[in-house]
């Protein structure tokens, strides 16, 4: 079972809750997993003004993920951080060019997933999963995320991300604050939790 993880990070924190997602992914018999990261839109020059470019070497390595992924993946888990509420523009825009795959039905009954980040607790994390779900569904793939049996979700003895959509972190106003162990911890459930349900349906 092919199971690909997708995502835009400026500085970070979605990669490297893309890492933690893999992980989970990989703790399911049978998977084999590849991170890709969608194509940056914004120049060096305006990456570099808004502190952004030193912190992005971190995952060049990370290949540049192709439309035709997703068709060859059996289970797609999308990371993006979160723009007003909503996905970034760099994953709008790659998600836009998915029209080939949407005529020729090739993401129908697929899994599809969703985490996210924010700056801040009421960022928009909800919102921002869940109108990505409205695209998941137009292309026919079967929604997942993140059950309340990641017990992580349910604690109140620190402020956390994730919800019953999909894992996420806060990453502070100013993007210094790391995903937490809770954090991370719900995007490797996220991943082993699609990975076992693409398994089934692949089955």
């Amino acid at each position: 079972m092919k199971l690909l993880v997708v995502f835009y990070s400026m500085y970070g924190h979605i990669y490297r809750m893309a890492e933690a997602v893999a992980d989970g992914a990989r703790e399911v018999n049978g998977t084999e997993v590849a991170l890709r990261r969608v194509p940056e839109t914004l120049s060096d020059e305006i990456l570099k003004k808004m502190g952004a470019l030193e912190a992005q070497k971190a995952f060049a390595h990370i290949p540049l993920a192709r439309v035709e992924d997703l068709g060859e993946a059996d289970a797609v888990i999308f990371g993006t951080p979160t723009r007003f509420g909503n996905m970034c523009g760099q994953m709008r825009q790659f998600l836009d060019a998915t029209g080939s795959l949407w005529s020729k039905g090739a993401l129908a009954g697929k899994v599809g997933s969703v985490f996210t980040s924010s700056g801040t607790q009421h960022g928009g994390q909800e919102s921002t999963i869940l109108s990505f779900h409205l695209t998941l569904l137009h292309q026919g793939m079967v929604v997942v995320g993140l059950p309340y049996t990641f017990e992580g979700q349910s604690r109140s003895d620190e402020i956390t991300g994730c919800s019953p959509y999909g894992a996420s972190t806060i990453a502070g106003s100013k993007g210094d604050r790391l995903p937490s162990e809770n954090e991370l911890a719900g995007a490797r459930y996220q991943g082993r939790h699609v990975a076992r349900i693409a398994a089934k349906l692949c089955a």
